[in-house]
């Protein structure tokens, strides 16, 4: 991306852009179909399309980029396409593990990492690990993530609290329970971008979302770029954000 294109994103001055971007990857399927190819092979062109964007993100303003990779509904996949993004994933993250030290990038990983192989947890504890003194952008990836599933999570760690007496019940208000979610040392998004025309949020984010701006594009994860990117960043620096109140 141009120096140009992400002054353009920041027009009106870098407080104007979302500061947390967070995106719902979806068309790798179809866009492999279209070509003659099978799923996987989208899932691979998807996977190489995160480094440009992720790359993108310090000249927009992007502080936080959480991307969806996996859901806890993505189960229900052929075998062979679920054993093929597992297998993904492994050589993703030891192949880029290098490249995102080197450029400052902070890997978070979120949901329930219990259900993935001992060989994958293994490499998202060492990318995690050899990253936790970044202070570049902060990537978090969303693997085998479901929102409902991460609330009731949550709440049986609150209850736990609760009967084991280090919460009072009179205590727990709507700022309680994010300290117990995947991301509660993250921002809420400001920005979530779904790709390929789906106008629906699939169980992502549900909670930390309730006032984020939304973009349902029609482009195919495989073919999103930096660009269209630097453009949904401007475009959201033109809305009115009010969180329920009214301007006097």
């Amino acid at each position: 991306m141009t120096s140009d294109t992400a002054s353009a994103a920041l027009d009106g001055g870098p407080d104007k852009g979302p500061r947390h971007v967070a995106i719902i990857m979806d068309g790798n399927g179809r866009w492999a179909q279209s070509r003659g190819r099978p799923r996987l092979f989208g899932h691979h062109a998807g996977a190489k399309r995160v480094r440009e964007v992720v790359e993108s993100c310090p000249d927009l303003g992007i502080e936080y980029l959480t991307i969806f990779a996996f859901s806890t509904e993505n189960w229900k996949r052929t075998q062979v396409e679920v054993a093929g993004l597992m297998s993904l994933f492994r050589r993703y993250i030891a192949k880029e593990m290098k490249a995102l030290a080197e450029r400052d990038v902070r890997v978070r990983f979120i949901g329930d990492r219990v259900r993935l192989d001992a060989k994958l947890r293994k490499l998202m504890d060492q990318l995690e690990e050899v990253t936790a003194n970044n202070r570049g952008t902060n990537l978090t990836i969303a693997l085998n993530y479901g929102s409902r599933d991460e609330v009731a999570r949550a709440t049986k760690r609150l209850a736990r609290d609760v009967a084991e007496g280090r919460l009072d019940p009179d205590d727990v208000d709507e700022e309680t329970l994010p300290k117990y979610l995947d991301t509660r040392v993250l921002p809420d998004p400001d920005l979530v971008i779904r790709t390929s025309g789906e106008a629906r949020i699939s169980n992502f984010l549900l909670w930390q979302s309730a006032y984020a701006e939304y973009e349902f594009i029609d482009t195919l994860w495989p073919d999103f770029t930096g660009t269209e990117l630097a453009r949904l960043c401007t475009k959201y620096g033109s809305r009115d954000r009010r969180f329920g109140g009214v301007k006097a």
